[in-house]
């Protein structure tokens, strides 16, 4: 069996809108508590407090000592557990040296998703055009059909992204290996063009089009419009000026979210045409994106392709087909290297699009030299 996630729009009544929101916050605040009570504990040197104890705490100590804060109780148990392992997990990446301290979840800054785990085997439920969720009932789907019906879910997610809420369902589904072609793919990734294959298939770069400009100019135009709007307030606040920063802010946020739906369902698409030739293997490398993001010059370009999403989907549809997916080593010189004959080629620069091979002379285009040393790469590791 095989873990499937399905991401859908659902159109909540008022009633289940302020319930959803309701639990947001609550959750939103029970992670900035957990984080501010370890961090006073760690300024005088106390013990840390983990998840499991903060839990009790909160339910025991917390409810008596603030009283006036009984509204979490409102909210479901689960939502808010699943809110302090969270935090708890953000502050043992702090503790192992991973990660930095973990920070505090702003109202709008952050995106706080709703977990509604399954305890019950009718807590949630999957219908044809609606699906039931614990404290909610059940809430219409706006694309019918797109969760199967009959299946094992085995949680939920809510999210709301500029006053629109999607749902995530977890699904168990069994593995159907795919009859392999033979062949292997190599797929060398990068900013001038998104994916070159070692086929000669090449995927342009989504952010080069002409629609994703338009939107681009639109964000910058309407985040200029928001800053005005945010410097007036601090002047004057009145009620209508915090109303129309709200509604700046939403529609900020429309165009954050179309962009990203874009580029998201582009690269589902490139994925989808690379494991419907059914290959044996497909190869890629284990880029260094903390590290190339430190080049200001290309740090907004190369966080607009999201890589990391794309060997995510990637990842997933290999486990489900039975695809081997190979991740080169990082340092393998997969651009510097002659797919012809081997030679290597140190003084290769990153404005060098063309590869000229300095021992047999080959010349042929950077990313495809790349992709195809990848296809032949011997030294990997399965993802």
């Amino acid at each position: 069996m095989s873990h499937k996630t399905y991401k859908t729009e659902i159109k909540p009544t008022q009633q289940q809108v302020d319930k959803i929101l309701q639990t947001i916050g609550v959750c939103r605040f029970v992670y900035n508590l957990f984080i501010a009570v370890n961090k006073e504990r760690y300024a005088k040197g106390e013990t840390y407090l983990n998840g499991y104890a903060f839990s009790k705490w909160l339910n025991n100590d917390y409810r008596y000592l603030h009283p006036e804060n009984s509204w979490i109780q409102d909210v479901s148990s689960k939502s808010v557990k699943d809110s302090v392992m969270n935090a708890h997990y953000a502050y043992q990446q702090f503790l192992s040296g991973e990660r930095g301290f973990p920070r505090f979840k702003k109202k709008h800054l952050s995106k706080t998703g709703v977990y509604f785990p399954r305890n019950n085997p009718k807590d949630i439920e999957v219908e044809r055009h609606r699906i039931k969720i614990p404290t909610l009932g059940f809430v219409r789907l706006k694309e019918f059909g797109y969760i199967p019906v009959g299946t094992t879910v085995t949680g939920v997610t809510i999210k709301t992204i500029a006053k629109r809420f999607y749902v995530s369902c977890t699904v168990d589904i069994p593995v159907t290996p795919t009859q392999s072609t033979g062949d292997n793919l190599g797929i060398d990734l990068g900013v001038k063009e998104f994916a070159v294959i070692s086929t000669g298939e090449v995927f342009n770069n989504i952010n080069k089009s002409k629609r994703v400009r338009r939107l681009n100019k639109r964000l910058k135009r309407e985040q200029r419009r928001f800053s005005r709007k945010i410097i007036h307030r601090k002047k004057v606040t009145t009620a209508t000026e915090s109303t129309n920063c709200d509604k700046q802010r939403t529609k900020v946020q429309k165009i954050f979210h179309k962009l990203e739906c874009i580029r998201k369902d582009y690269i589902k698409k490139i994925v989808s045409s690379l494991v419907k030739t059914k290959p044996a293997s497909i190869t890629i490398e284990d880029l260094n994106i903390q590290g190339m993001m430190k080049n200001r010059h290309l740090s907004k370009a190369i966080a607009q392709q999201n890589f990391y999403y794309f060997r995510s989907k990637l990842t997933e549809k290999c486990l489900q087909l039975g695809i081997k997916l190979r991740i080169a080593d990082r340092f393998y010189p997969s651009s510097k290297t002659c797919s012809k004959c081997g030679a290597t080629k140190k003084d290769l620069n990153l404005s060098d699009r063309t590869y000229i091979c300095p021992a047999c002379g080959l010349e042929i285009d950077r990313d495809l030299n790349a992709a195809i040393n990848l296809k032949h790469c011997a030294h990997y590791k399965v993802a």
